[in-house]
């Protein structure tokens, strides 16, 4: 059985808490009140309310730290270590919004610029998968590897589409597309980046690639795919993917051929 440290009781506590109001909002998603937040891109009084309860149970238990939350933005430390949390109070925003019961909970604590402790809880589902830095990634108390499939042909993938306005981000995503279609046993797109990492790190998902993300979509997910086994790193195997938001994460049988199929992918004749 895994060892439980401080971090995790704090982060799964504060996880626990936010997510009555969702799995209780979630059965009423009809009534919600919705806001335009920009194209595509919406927030309900469900997604504010968890982050202002993860903020409060966060700040409680280690007031030194900073934050860095999807909604409120960034809360700055005089810390040493520079330690913050990073956090996604309802990553598939849609989807909950839709009655689509796949959507998350994302926490990651980082120190000096590392990402130390991260997890993704599953409210719908209770499945919390965390991991801390050097002590393995975990589903619940059950140990994680990604998996362990050595052939693109016989790999399951999993992606997002980039959103409108990311303008000619489509003909590459496309592109991308394209030449994993032709080469991998089937493409997945579920909606919730987070979850996508944890699936890759539990070996449900052989891989996932997205665009343009940002920090809380992919910070604890990153260090599950890491500490589970697999390799996470941009299109051109940089480690810079919370800058980049450019990620590829996979087992390291599967790394290598993925990110030449992305090298060698072109855009169709004709798209802008």
């Amino acid at each position: 059985m895994a060892v439980k440290s401080a971090l995790y009781n704090v982060v799964f506590k504060a996880c626990q808490k936010a997510s009555r109001n969702l799995k209780r909002d979630f059965g009423e998603v009809e009534n919600l009140q919705v806001s335009r937040k920009g194209p595509r891109d919406f927030v309900s009084t469900a997604d504010l309310q968890a982050e202002r309860v993860l903020k409060e149970e966060l700040n409680r238990a280690r007031p030194e730290f900073g934050f860095l939350m999807e909604e409120s933005g960034e809360v700055k430390t005089d810390d040493p270590r520079g330690r913050r949390w990073i956090v996604d109070p309802l990553d598939g925003t849609l989807n909950f919004l839709h009655g689509i019961p796949h959507f998350a909970i994302s926490v990651a604590a980082e120190e000096n610029g590392e990402i130390v402790f991260g997890a993704v809880y599953q409210p719908l589902t209770d499945e919390f998968f965390w991991a801390e830095k050097g002590q393995g990634a975990y589903l619940n108390d059950r140990r994680l590897r990604v998996s362990g499939r050595r052939n693109l042909q016989d790999a399951v993938l999993a992606t997002g589409i980039p959103v409108t306005g990311l303008g000619g981000d489509h003909d590459r995503f496309l592109a991308y597309q394209r030449a994993v279609m032709d080469n991998c046993a089937g493409v997945r797109r579920f909606g919730a980046a987070a979850l996508d990492l944890a699936w890759v790190a539990a070996g449900r998902f052989d891989g996932f690639w997205e665009m343009r993300l940002n920090p809380w979509d992919i910070a604890a997910g990153i260090l599950l795919v890491k500490e589970a086994g697999g390799y996470v790193s941009d299109f051109q195997a940089r480690a810079n993917v919370l800058e980049s938001g450019d990620v590829v994460a996979v087992n390291d049988h599967l790394h290598g051929p993925i990110l030449k199929l992305f090298k060698n992918a072109k855009p169709k004749a004709g798209a802008a």
